[in-house]
Protein backbone atom coordinates (compact mmCIF):
# COMPACT_ATOMS: atom_id res chain seq x y z
CA UNK A 1 0.00 0.00 0.00
CA UNK A 2 1.53 3.35 -0.66
CA UNK A 3 1.76 6.25 1.64
CA UNK A 4 2.29 9.09 -1.54
CA UNK A 5 -0.22 11.21 -0.87
CA UNK A 6 -1.61 12.24 -5.10
CA UNK A 7 -2.65 15.70 -4.63
CA UNK A 8 0.53 17.50 -2.25
CA UNK A 9 3.34 15.19 -3.78
CA UNK A 10 4.63 14.31 -0.17
CA UNK A 11 4.83 10.93 1.48
CA UNK A 12 1.89 10.39 3.92
CA UNK A 13 2.73 9.68 7.40
CA UNK A 14 2.76 5.71 8.14
CA UNK A 15 2.78 4.68 12.11
CA UNK A 16 6.00 2.34 12.58
CA UNK A 17 8.52 1.57 15.95
CA UNK A 18 10.95 3.95 16.19
CA UNK A 19 13.54 1.16 15.04
CA UNK A 20 11.69 0.59 11.67
CA UNK A 21 11.33 4.20 11.33
CA UNK A 22 15.44 4.51 12.09
CA UNK A 23 15.64 1.84 9.18
CA UNK A 24 13.81 3.60 6.89
CA UNK A 25 15.23 6.70 7.03
CA UNK A 26 19.24 5.15 6.24
CA UNK A 27 17.38 3.44 3.16
CA UNK A 28 15.89 6.55 2.14
CA UNK A 29 19.10 8.31 2.74
CA UNK A 30 21.41 6.15 0.89
CA UNK A 31 23.27 4.03 3.15
CA UNK A 32 24.48 0.94 1.69
CA UNK A 33 26.67 -0.73 4.74
CA UNK A 34 26.02 -0.57 8.36
CA UNK A 35 28.67 -2.05 10.77
CA UNK A 36 28.44 -3.02 13.75
CA UNK A 37 28.30 -5.06 17.13
CA UNK A 38 24.81 -6.24 17.70
CA UNK A 39 23.44 -5.22 21.07
CA UNK A 40 20.21 -5.66 23.18
CA UNK A 41 20.27 -1.54 23.39
CA UNK A 42 18.95 -1.48 19.52
CA UNK A 43 16.97 -4.61 18.75
CA UNK A 44 14.15 -2.67 17.11
CA UNK A 45 16.60 -1.17 14.86
CA UNK A 46 17.91 -4.24 13.98
CA UNK A 47 14.46 -5.27 13.13
CA UNK A 48 13.87 -2.85 11.36
CA UNK A 49 16.90 -3.23 9.27
CA UNK A 50 15.45 -6.94 8.54
CA UNK A 51 13.02 -5.30 6.29
CA UNK A 52 15.98 -3.48 4.09
CA UNK A 53 17.97 -6.85 4.15
CA UNK A 54 18.10 -6.38 0.18
CA UNK A 55 19.17 -2.93 0.39
CA UNK A 56 21.40 -2.06 3.05
CA UNK A 57 23.70 -5.15 3.66
CA UNK A 58 24.61 -5.34 7.64
CA UNK A 59 28.49 -6.70 8.56
CA UNK A 60 28.48 -8.20 11.93
CA UNK A 61 31.64 -7.54 13.44
CA UNK A 62 34.15 -9.02 16.28
CA UNK A 63 35.13 -5.37 18.43
CA UNK A 64 33.24 -1.96 17.95
CA UNK A 65 36.87 -0.25 17.06
CA UNK A 66 36.68 -2.42 14.04
CA UNK A 67 33.21 -1.40 13.11
CA UNK A 68 34.25 1.88 13.74
CA UNK A 69 37.01 2.26 11.43
CA UNK A 70 35.31 0.24 9.07
CA UNK A 71 32.88 2.63 8.44
CA UNK A 72 35.99 5.06 8.31
CA UNK A 73 37.30 3.28 5.60
CA UNK A 74 33.87 3.25 4.01
CA UNK A 75 33.33 6.77 4.27
CA UNK A 76 36.72 7.39 2.39
CA UNK A 77 36.25 4.76 -0.53
CA UNK A 78 33.12 6.20 -1.03
CA UNK A 79 32.61 9.76 0.17
CA UNK A 80 29.11 8.72 1.66
CA UNK A 81 28.66 8.18 5.41
CA UNK A 82 29.94 5.36 6.63
CA UNK A 83 27.24 4.15 9.34
CA UNK A 84 28.25 2.16 12.86
CA UNK A 85 25.91 0.76 14.96
CA UNK A 86 27.26 0.12 18.58
CA UNK A 87 25.21 -0.94 21.99
CA UNK A 88 25.72 1.46 25.16
CA UNK A 89 28.34 1.87 27.55
CA UNK A 90 31.43 -0.52 27.00
CA UNK A 91 30.02 -0.22 23.11
CA UNK A 92 30.43 3.40 22.57
CA UNK A 93 33.51 3.95 24.76
CA UNK A 94 35.15 0.65 22.01
CA UNK A 95 33.75 2.58 19.22
CA UNK A 96 35.24 5.85 20.18
CA UNK A 97 38.57 4.71 18.35
CA UNK A 98 37.14 5.21 14.75
CA UNK A 99 35.03 8.14 15.82
CA UNK A 100 38.21 9.85 16.88
CA UNK A 101 39.76 8.83 13.53
CA UNK A 102 37.25 10.34 11.59
CA UNK A 103 37.21 13.45 13.09
CA UNK A 104 40.80 14.03 12.18
CA UNK A 105 40.83 12.29 9.33
CA UNK A 106 37.45 14.79 8.17
CA UNK A 107 35.53 11.45 7.42
CA UNK A 108 31.84 11.54 7.20
CA UNK A 109 30.15 9.15 9.76
CA UNK A 110 27.29 8.38 11.73
CA UNK A 111 27.59 6.38 14.73
CA UNK A 112 23.69 5.25 16.26
CA UNK A 113 24.12 4.14 20.34
CA UNK A 114 21.88 2.33 22.22
CA UNK A 115 20.81 4.10 25.33
CA UNK A 116 19.09 3.14 28.49
CA UNK A 117 15.58 3.78 28.49
CA UNK A 118 14.21 7.43 28.83
CA UNK A 119 12.80 6.12 32.37
CA UNK A 120 15.89 5.13 33.76
CA UNK A 121 18.53 8.27 32.80
CA UNK A 122 20.49 10.44 35.52
CA UNK A 123 20.34 7.14 38.09
CA UNK A 124 23.53 5.66 36.56
CA UNK A 125 21.67 2.84 35.28
CA UNK A 126 23.21 -0.43 33.85
CA UNK A 127 26.22 1.08 31.03
CA UNK A 128 24.49 4.82 30.79
CA UNK A 129 26.51 7.37 29.59
CA UNK A 130 26.15 11.09 28.46
CA UNK A 131 27.29 10.52 24.74
CA UNK A 132 26.99 14.23 24.51
CA UNK A 133 29.81 14.89 27.15
CA UNK A 134 31.49 11.40 25.96
CA UNK A 135 31.77 12.58 22.20
CA UNK A 136 31.53 16.27 22.07
CA UNK A 137 35.24 17.32 21.54
CA UNK A 138 35.40 14.59 18.58
CA UNK A 139 32.29 14.51 16.60
CA UNK A 140 30.72 17.19 14.39
CA UNK A 141 27.29 16.73 16.15
CA UNK A 142 25.77 14.82 19.47
CA UNK A 143 22.70 14.64 20.00
CA UNK A 144 19.88 12.08 21.95
CA UNK A 145 16.80 11.36 19.88
CA UNK A 146 14.30 11.75 22.69
CA UNK A 147 10.72 11.42 20.88
CA UNK A 148 9.99 8.87 17.90
CA UNK A 149 8.16 11.15 16.04
CA UNK A 150 11.77 12.96 15.24
CA UNK A 151 13.44 10.04 14.14
CA UNK A 152 13.39 11.25 10.14
CA UNK A 153 14.51 14.72 11.39
CA UNK A 154 17.49 14.11 13.29
CA UNK A 155 18.61 11.67 10.77
CA UNK A 156 18.61 14.05 7.65
CA UNK A 157 20.36 16.26 9.85
CA UNK A 158 23.08 13.73 11.03
CA UNK A 159 23.32 13.12 7.63
CA UNK A 160 23.51 16.44 6.07
CA UNK A 161 26.08 17.74 9.20
CA UNK A 162 28.10 14.62 8.32
CA UNK A 163 28.70 15.15 4.77
CA UNK A 164 28.63 19.27 4.38
CA UNK A 165 31.69 21.78 5.19
CA UNK A 166 34.81 19.69 6.85
CA UNK A 167 33.36 16.64 6.74
CA UNK A 168 33.25 14.63 10.46
CA UNK A 169 31.70 11.77 12.25
CA UNK A 170 27.98 12.50 13.98
CA UNK A 171 26.78 10.89 17.01
CA UNK A 172 23.33 9.83 17.55
CA UNK A 173 22.24 8.23 20.83
CA UNK A 174 18.84 5.88 20.59
CA UNK A 175 17.13 5.55 24.37
CA UNK A 176 15.22 1.46 24.15
CA UNK A 177 12.00 3.03 24.60
CA UNK A 178 12.22 5.44 22.02
CA UNK A 179 13.17 2.89 19.49
CA UNK A 180 10.24 0.60 20.61
CA UNK A 181 7.89 3.47 20.69
CA UNK A 182 5.26 3.82 18.01
CA UNK A 183 4.49 6.97 15.67
CA UNK A 184 2.75 8.32 12.64
CA UNK A 185 5.89 10.36 10.87
CA UNK A 186 6.24 11.31 7.08
CA UNK A 187 10.06 9.76 5.76
CA UNK A 188 12.59 11.99 5.30
CA UNK A 189 14.13 13.35 1.75
CA UNK A 190 17.11 11.92 -0.17
CA UNK A 191 20.15 14.32 1.12
CA UNK A 192 20.77 16.77 -1.65
CA UNK A 193 25.11 17.24 -1.63
CA UNK A 194 25.65 21.27 -1.30
CA UNK A 195 28.69 22.68 -2.95
CA UNK A 196 30.56 25.76 -1.85
CA UNK A 197 32.98 27.19 -4.71
CA UNK A 198 35.43 30.22 -5.22
CA UNK A 199 33.89 34.00 -6.69
CA UNK A 200 35.27 35.59 -9.34
CA UNK A 201 36.90 38.21 -7.55
CA UNK A 202 39.21 35.49 -5.72
CA UNK A 203 39.81 33.90 -8.89
CA UNK A 204 41.38 36.97 -9.73
CA UNK A 205 43.19 37.42 -6.92
CA UNK A 206 44.58 34.26 -7.28
CA UNK A 207 45.47 34.75 -10.92
CA UNK A 208 47.75 38.18 -9.55
CA UNK A 209 49.27 35.72 -7.09
CA UNK A 210 49.95 32.99 -9.38
CA UNK A 211 50.99 35.74 -11.60
CA UNK A 212 53.49 37.47 -9.32
CA UNK A 213 55.40 33.92 -8.34
CA UNK A 214 58.85 32.48 -9.23
CA UNK A 215 58.41 29.44 -7.55
CA UNK A 216 54.75 27.83 -6.44
CA UNK A 217 53.62 24.99 -5.02
CA UNK A 218 50.60 22.84 -5.17
CA UNK A 219 49.46 21.13 -2.23
CA UNK A 220 46.97 18.63 -2.54
CA UNK A 221 44.68 16.61 0.79
CA UNK A 222 42.16 16.63 3.12
CA UNK A 223 38.40 15.72 2.28
CA UNK A 224 35.70 16.23 -0.05
CA UNK A 225 38.04 14.37 -2.72
CA UNK A 226 37.11 11.73 -5.61
CA UNK A 227 38.80 9.96 -8.65
CA UNK A 228 37.29 13.26 -10.80
CA UNK A 229 38.92 16.01 -8.38
CA UNK A 230 42.10 13.85 -8.76
CA UNK A 231 42.06 13.52 -12.63
CA UNK A 232 41.60 17.66 -12.43
CA UNK A 233 44.67 17.92 -10.54
CA UNK A 234 46.38 16.71 -12.89
CA UNK A 235 44.63 18.71 -15.51
CA UNK A 236 45.76 21.36 -13.73
CA UNK A 237 49.39 20.80 -12.80
CA UNK A 238 50.07 20.08 -16.23
CA UNK A 239 48.04 22.70 -17.94
CA UNK A 240 49.71 25.83 -15.40
CA UNK A 241 53.10 23.87 -15.51
CA UNK A 242 53.05 23.45 -11.25
CA UNK A 243 55.03 21.27 -9.16
CA UNK A 244 52.45 19.34 -6.95
CA UNK A 245 52.78 17.39 -3.83
CA UNK A 246 50.18 15.85 -1.39
CA UNK A 247 49.61 15.66 2.17
CA UNK A 248 49.84 12.96 5.14
CA UNK A 249 48.32 10.03 3.78
CA UNK A 250 46.83 11.54 0.45
CA UNK A 251 49.45 10.14 -1.56
CA UNK A 252 46.78 8.61 -4.01
CA UNK A 253 45.29 11.81 -4.55
CA UNK A 254 47.20 12.31 -8.15
CA UNK A 255 48.87 9.68 -10.12
CA UNK A 256 51.98 9.08 -8.63
CA UNK A 257 53.65 8.70 -12.40
CA UNK A 258 52.82 12.42 -13.05
CA UNK A 259 55.77 14.37 -14.56
CA UNK A 260 54.60 16.81 -12.30
CA UNK A 261 54.08 15.10 -8.86
CA UNK A 262 57.16 15.95 -6.12
CA UNK A 263 56.14 13.38 -3.32
CA UNK A 264 54.49 13.49 -0.04
CA UNK A 265 54.89 16.28 2.82
CA UNK A 266 54.25 13.88 5.67
CA UNK A 267 56.55 11.55 8.26
CA UNK A 268 59.75 11.12 7.14
CA UNK A 269 59.62 13.40 3.80
CA UNK A 270 62.12 13.58 1.37
CA UNK A 271 65.13 16.05 2.79
CA UNK A 272 65.12 18.25 -0.39
CA UNK A 273 61.28 18.31 -0.70
CA UNK A 274 61.08 19.57 2.85
CA UNK A 275 64.05 22.21 2.23
CA UNK A 276 62.37 23.66 -0.85
CA UNK A 277 59.62 24.65 0.99
CA UNK A 278 60.72 25.73 3.69
CA UNK A 279 63.21 28.05 1.96
CA UNK A 280 62.41 28.27 -1.98
CA UNK A 281 58.89 28.10 -1.98
CA UNK A 282 57.47 32.38 -2.78
CA UNK A 283 53.35 31.01 -3.33
CA UNK A 284 51.72 27.86 -1.46
CA UNK A 285 48.66 26.82 -3.15
CA UNK A 286 46.70 24.48 -0.58
CA UNK A 287 43.84 22.65 -1.49
CA UNK A 288 42.13 20.75 1.32
CA UNK A 289 44.48 19.98 3.53
CA UNK A 290 44.18 21.53 7.08
CA UNK A 291 47.91 21.75 7.11
CA UNK A 292 47.62 19.72 10.67
CA UNK A 293 51.22 18.38 12.95
CA UNK A 294 51.92 15.61 10.30
CA UNK A 295 51.92 17.64 7.17
CA UNK A 296 54.00 21.02 8.70
CA UNK A 297 56.44 18.70 10.47
CA UNK A 298 54.96 19.75 13.87
CA UNK A 299 54.48 23.00 12.40
CA UNK A 300 58.08 23.98 11.88
CA UNK A 301 58.02 23.90 8.16
CA UNK A 302 55.49 26.60 7.76
CA UNK A 303 56.06 29.69 9.72
CA UNK A 304 52.53 30.02 12.13
CA UNK A 305 50.36 32.28 11.91
CA UNK A 306 51.68 33.91 9.27
CA UNK A 307 53.37 31.50 6.51
CA UNK A 308 57.09 33.23 5.04
CA UNK A 309 55.35 32.51 1.68
CA UNK A 310 52.23 33.58 0.32
CA UNK A 311 49.38 31.06 1.29
CA UNK A 312 46.50 30.69 -0.64
CA UNK A 313 44.20 28.44 1.26
CA UNK A 314 41.37 26.02 -0.29
CA UNK A 315 38.90 24.76 2.37
CA UNK A 316 35.04 23.37 2.06
CA UNK A 317 34.92 23.83 5.58
CA UNK A 318 35.27 27.90 6.59
CA UNK A 319 36.49 27.58 9.90
CA UNK A 320 39.74 25.67 8.83
CA UNK A 321 40.43 29.31 7.05
CA UNK A 322 42.96 31.03 9.36
CA UNK A 323 42.18 28.42 12.14
CA UNK A 324 46.31 27.67 12.45
CA UNK A 325 47.90 29.69 8.99
CA UNK A 326 46.55 33.09 8.50
CA UNK A 327 46.46 32.93 4.39
CA UNK A 328 46.90 35.69 1.97
CA UNK A 329 43.62 34.38 0.28
CA UNK A 330 41.51 32.07 2.35
CA UNK A 331 38.85 30.78 -0.17
CA UNK A 332 36.01 28.23 0.41
CA UNK A 333 34.98 25.86 -1.76
CA UNK A 334 35.30 21.90 -2.83
CA UNK A 335 38.55 20.72 -4.27
CA UNK A 336 36.78 19.85 -7.64
CA UNK A 337 34.94 23.45 -8.11
CA UNK A 338 38.45 25.14 -7.00
CA UNK A 339 40.50 23.00 -9.86
CA UNK A 340 37.55 23.75 -12.30
CA UNK A 341 38.38 27.10 -11.98
CA UNK A 342 41.82 26.81 -12.45
CA UNK A 343 41.71 25.48 -15.32
CA UNK A 344 39.81 28.56 -16.76
CA UNK A 345 43.25 30.13 -15.28
CA UNK A 346 46.15 31.20 -18.17
CA UNK A 347 47.77 27.81 -19.34
CA UNK A 348 51.56 28.03 -17.18
CA UNK A 349 53.41 27.97 -20.83
CA UNK A 350 56.55 26.54 -19.19
CA UNK A 351 57.16 29.34 -17.47
CA UNK A 352 58.44 26.96 -14.28
CA UNK A 353 59.74 24.15 -16.02
CA UNK A 354 62.70 23.68 -14.34
CA UNK A 355 61.62 24.36 -11.23
CA UNK A 356 58.83 21.66 -11.46
CA UNK A 357 61.52 19.14 -12.95
CA UNK A 358 63.70 19.97 -9.65
CA UNK A 359 60.94 18.11 -7.18
CA UNK A 360 60.26 15.33 -10.17
CA UNK A 361 63.99 14.57 -10.03
CA UNK A 362 64.12 14.61 -6.40
CA UNK A 363 61.13 12.28 -5.80
CA UNK A 364 62.81 9.75 -8.45
CA UNK A 365 66.17 9.79 -6.30
CA UNK A 366 63.71 9.28 -3.11
CA UNK A 367 62.39 6.28 -4.70
CA UNK A 368 65.44 4.39 -4.70
CA UNK A 369 65.63 1.42 -2.06
CA UNK A 370 68.27 2.19 0.46
CA UNK A 371 70.53 -0.33 2.37
CA UNK A 372 69.38 -1.35 5.97
CA UNK A 373 70.56 -4.34 8.62
CA UNK A 374 69.36 -7.85 8.15
CA UNK A 375 68.78 -9.96 5.38
CA UNK A 376 65.00 -8.35 4.82
CA UNK A 377 64.49 -4.92 3.17
CA UNK A 378 61.46 -3.78 3.32
CA UNK A 379 62.44 -0.72 0.28
CA UNK A 380 62.38 -3.86 -1.95
CA UNK A 381 59.65 -5.59 -0.60
CA UNK A 382 57.78 -2.76 -1.45
CA UNK A 383 59.05 -1.78 -4.86
CA UNK A 384 58.26 -5.58 -5.58
CA UNK A 385 54.67 -5.03 -5.03
CA UNK A 386 54.02 -2.24 -6.27
CA UNK A 387 55.15 -3.59 -9.90
CA UNK A 388 54.00 -6.95 -9.27
CA UNK A 389 50.51 -6.05 -8.23
CA UNK A 390 47.37 -4.86 -10.18
CA UNK A 391 48.01 -0.70 -10.09
CA UNK A 392 44.42 -0.12 -8.51
CA UNK A 393 45.37 -2.62 -5.69
CA UNK A 394 44.27 -0.99 -2.12
CA UNK A 395 47.01 -0.55 0.30
CA UNK A 396 45.71 0.06 3.72
CA UNK A 397 47.60 0.70 6.93
CA UNK A 398 47.93 1.38 10.59
CA UNK A 399 50.81 3.35 12.49
CA UNK A 400 54.00 2.86 13.34
CA UNK A 401 57.65 2.66 11.64
CA UNK A 402 56.57 0.05 8.84
CA UNK A 403 54.34 2.04 7.39
CA UNK A 404 57.08 4.71 5.99
CA UNK A 405 58.51 2.31 3.70
CA UNK A 406 54.88 1.94 2.21
CA UNK A 407 54.74 5.74 2.06
CA UNK A 408 57.98 6.65 0.68
CA UNK A 409 58.51 3.63 -1.81
CA UNK A 410 54.88 2.79 -3.23
CA UNK A 411 53.56 4.56 -6.23
CA UNK A 412 49.88 5.17 -6.05
CA UNK A 413 48.85 5.68 -9.89
CA UNK A 414 45.08 5.52 -9.13
CA UNK A 415 43.00 7.57 -6.87
CA UNK A 416 41.59 5.90 -3.40
CA UNK A 417 44.32 3.22 -3.35
CA UNK A 418 45.40 4.38 0.10
CA UNK A 419 43.71 3.93 3.24
CA UNK A 420 45.55 5.44 6.10
CA UNK A 421 44.57 7.49 9.10
CA UNK A 422 46.38 10.63 9.29
CA UNK A 423 45.13 10.54 13.36
CA UNK A 424 48.06 7.89 13.64
CA UNK A 425 46.15 5.19 15.09
CA UNK A 426 47.01 1.77 15.49
CA UNK A 427 45.50 -1.87 14.76
CA UNK A 428 43.05 0.38 11.16
CA UNK A 429 45.21 -1.40 8.30
CA UNK A 430 42.58 -4.85 8.93
CA UNK A 431 39.39 -3.30 9.40
CA UNK A 432 39.59 -0.48 6.50
CA UNK A 433 40.98 -4.06 4.37
CA UNK A 434 37.87 -5.57 5.06
CA UNK A 435 36.10 -2.54 4.41
CA UNK A 436 37.99 -1.58 0.91
CA UNK A 437 37.14 -6.06 0.03
CA UNK A 438 33.36 -5.02 1.03
CA UNK A 439 33.66 -2.38 -1.48
CA UNK A 440 35.68 -3.63 -4.37
CA UNK A 441 35.74 -7.23 -4.18
CA UNK A 442 37.03 -7.31 -7.88
CA UNK A 443 40.12 -5.62 -6.55
CA UNK A 444 43.18 -7.00 -4.85
CA UNK A 445 43.51 -5.34 -1.14
CA UNK A 446 46.93 -5.70 0.92
CA UNK A 447 46.59 -5.12 4.39
CA UNK A 448 50.11 -4.23 5.82
CA UNK A 449 50.44 -3.67 9.51
CA UNK A 450 53.44 -4.44 12.11
CA UNK A 451 53.36 -6.75 14.84
CA UNK A 452 52.01 -4.52 17.48
CA UNK A 453 49.36 -3.20 14.92
CA UNK A 454 48.32 -6.16 13.54
CA UNK A 455 47.43 -7.51 16.93
CA UNK A 456 45.30 -4.63 17.98
CA UNK A 457 42.20 -5.67 15.53
CA UNK A 458 43.80 -9.34 13.84
CA UNK A 459 40.13 -10.99 15.42
CA UNK A 460 38.31 -8.79 12.86
CA UNK A 461 39.77 -11.73 10.11
CA UNK A 462 36.73 -13.67 11.31
CA UNK A 463 35.04 -10.70 9.89
CA UNK A 464 36.66 -11.06 6.56
CA UNK A 465 35.96 -14.85 6.60
CA UNK A 466 32.36 -14.83 7.22
CA UNK A 467 31.87 -12.85 4.28
CA UNK A 468 34.21 -14.45 2.05
CA UNK A 469 37.21 -11.46 1.96
CA UNK A 470 40.05 -12.49 -0.40
CA UNK A 471 43.12 -9.64 1.70
CA UNK A 472 46.64 -10.25 1.48
CA UNK A 473 48.10 -9.76 4.85
CA UNK A 474 51.90 -8.70 5.57
CA UNK A 475 52.69 -8.41 8.90
CA UNK A 476 56.35 -6.84 9.79
CA UNK A 477 57.26 -8.09 12.35
CA UNK A 478 60.48 -6.70 14.18
CA UNK A 479 59.22 -7.93 17.93
CA UNK A 480 59.31 -4.80 19.33
CA UNK A 481 56.47 -1.09 19.18
CA UNK A 482 59.54 0.49 17.19
CA UNK A 483 58.43 4.35 16.66
CA UNK A 484 58.38 3.91 20.66
CA UNK A 485 61.47 2.31 21.03
CA UNK A 486 63.24 4.71 17.94
CA UNK A 487 61.90 7.88 20.02
CA UNK A 488 62.75 5.96 23.69
CA UNK A 489 66.23 5.54 22.13
CA UNK A 490 66.84 8.93 20.80
CA UNK A 491 65.37 10.82 23.99
CA UNK A 492 66.69 7.50 26.88
CA UNK A 493 69.27 5.90 25.34
CA UNK A 494 69.80 2.90 26.87
CA UNK A 495 66.76 2.93 28.74
CA UNK A 496 64.50 0.42 27.03
CA UNK A 497 61.20 -0.76 28.54
CA UNK A 498 57.69 -2.00 27.78
CA UNK A 499 58.56 -1.74 24.13
CA UNK A 500 59.75 -5.63 23.59
CA UNK A 501 56.41 -7.79 22.57
CA UNK A 502 55.94 -11.37 22.37
CA UNK A 503 53.75 -12.35 19.37
CA UNK A 504 52.52 -15.46 18.50
CA UNK A 505 53.13 -17.57 15.86
CA UNK A 506 51.18 -15.48 13.32
CA UNK A 507 51.18 -18.14 10.58
CA UNK A 508 49.06 -20.46 12.65
CA UNK A 509 46.85 -17.82 13.94
CA UNK A 510 45.77 -16.98 10.31
CA UNK A 511 45.11 -20.42 9.96
CA UNK A 512 42.30 -20.85 12.40
CA UNK A 513 40.52 -18.53 10.49
CA UNK A 514 41.27 -20.23 7.07
CA UNK A 515 44.32 -18.23 5.82
CA UNK A 516 46.85 -20.03 4.76
CA UNK A 517 50.04 -18.24 4.78
CA UNK A 518 53.88 -18.35 5.21
CA UNK A 519 57.13 -16.67 7.54
CA UNK A 520 59.75 -15.24 5.16
CA UNK A 521 63.42 -13.99 6.24
CA UNK A 522 64.82 -12.97 3.20
CA UNK A 523 64.30 -10.60 0.78
CA UNK A 524 64.19 -13.27 -1.85
CA UNK A 525 61.88 -15.18 -1.08
CA UNK A 526 58.53 -12.61 -1.39
CA UNK A 527 58.28 -12.63 -4.69
CA UNK A 528 57.08 -15.97 -5.03
CA UNK A 529 55.53 -15.60 -1.68
CA UNK A 530 53.51 -13.36 -3.34
CA UNK A 531 52.42 -15.34 -5.97
CA UNK A 532 51.31 -17.69 -3.61
CA UNK A 533 49.15 -15.45 -2.08
CA UNK A 534 47.47 -14.02 -4.94
CA UNK A 535 46.26 -17.89 -5.95
CA UNK A 536 44.63 -17.93 -2.37
CA UNK A 537 41.08 -18.15 -2.38
CA UNK A 538 40.78 -17.54 1.37
CA UNK A 539 43.47 -14.77 1.15
CA UNK A 540 46.53 -15.22 2.79
CA UNK A 541 49.24 -13.94 5.50
CA UNK A 542 53.17 -13.17 4.99
CA UNK A 543 54.72 -12.68 8.25
CA UNK A 544 57.87 -10.43 7.26
CA UNK A 545 60.90 -11.19 10.36
CA UNK A 546 62.70 -8.03 9.84
CA UNK A 547 65.40 -7.20 11.81
CA UNK A 548 64.83 -4.94 14.92
CA UNK A 549 68.44 -3.04 13.82
CA UNK A 550 66.20 -2.01 10.61
CA UNK A 551 64.28 0.92 12.03
CA UNK A 552 63.84 3.21 9.30
CA UNK A 553 65.12 3.31 5.79
CA UNK A 554 67.66 5.96 6.70
CA UNK A 555 68.45 4.76 10.15
CA UNK A 556 69.10 1.95 12.78
CA UNK A 557 68.44 0.92 16.26
CA UNK A 558 72.04 1.67 17.29
CA UNK A 559 72.40 4.92 15.47
CA UNK A 560 69.32 6.10 17.07
CA UNK A 561 70.65 5.32 20.47
CA UNK A 562 73.63 7.08 19.22
CA UNK A 563 71.67 10.21 18.63
CA UNK A 564 70.61 10.28 21.88
CA UNK A 565 73.77 9.68 23.82
CA UNK A 566 75.28 12.49 21.60
CA UNK A 567 72.07 15.00 22.59
CA UNK A 568 72.99 17.01 25.38
CA UNK A 569 70.40 16.48 28.48
CA UNK A 570 68.93 19.59 30.14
Amino acid sequence: MSNHDPKSGVASPRERHGGRILADQLAILGAEKLFCVPGESFLELLDGLYDHRDQIEVITCRHESGASNMADAYAKLTGRPGICAVTRGPGATNACNGVHTAFQDSSPMIVLIGQVARTMMDREAFQEMDYRRMFGEMAKWVAQIEDASRIPEYLSRAWHVATSGRPGPVVLALPEDVLSDHASVRDARPAQPVRSAPNAAEMAQFGELLEQAHRPLLVLGGPGWSADAAALAARVSSQLDLPVVTSFRCQDYIDNSHPNYGGVVGIAPNPALRKKIREDVDLLITIGSRFGEMTTQGYSLIDAPVPQMAFVHVHPGPDELGHVYAPDLPIVSDPETFLQAMLQLPAGKGRWSDWTAGFRADYEDFLVPTDVPGELNMAEIIRHASTALPVDTIYTNGAGNYTVWLHRFHNHLKYRTQLAPTSGSMGYAVPAAIAAKLVHRDRTVVCLAGDGCFLMTAQEMATAARYGLRIIYLVVNNGMYGTIRMHQERTHPGRVMSTDLTNPDFVTYAKAFGVPGEVITRTDQFGEALGRARQSETGYLIELKVDPEALTPTQSLSAARKQGEATPKG
